[in-house]
């Protein structure tokens, strides 16, 4: 629906949700749809490991398709990152180019253990509150 968006100038920023689309082949051709219609891109990122995940996206965009962070923002939640292998980080108000290959969306074995339902630590101090 982007290219229908974007044929019709019915946005001025395109928000991408990059993990409800169908994976970084679909996330690229939307970056790249965006910039043939000059349309400025701003990864949405308000969710657990979103801001890990948009942080490639906006490194590919700047490394391969705007070649500039002029007009390109990225949001930020401070939240829940400890929870990730490689987390994202953020120096002078800008995302920091990611260290490791892949997504960064790999959890740590710590946390899945910790909040396995219903049977991990964090779900059994809620089950024993309740009662």
């Amino acid at each position: 629906m982007f290219k229908q968006f974007l044929q019709a100038e019915a946005v001025d920023v395109l928000q991408l949700d990059a993990c409800r689309v169908a994976g970084v082949t679909e996330n690229v051709a939307i970056l790249l749809l965006a910039a043939r219609f000059g349309v400025p891109v701003c990864p949405h990122a308000d969710g657990v490991g979103l801001c890990e995940v948009v942080q490639h996206l906006a490194m590919f965009d700047y490394v391969a398709v705007s070649g500039s962070v002029q007009d390109r923002v990225i949001e930020y939640i401070d939240h829940l990152h400890e929870h990730f292998v490689d987390p994202v980080t953020v120096r002078d108000g800008r995302y920091a180019a990611p260290t490791a290959p892949g997504m960064s969306a790999e959890l740590r074995s710590e946390s899945l253990a910790a909040h396995r339902y219903p049977d991990g630590p964090v779900w059994r101090n809620v089950r024993n509150a309740d009662v």
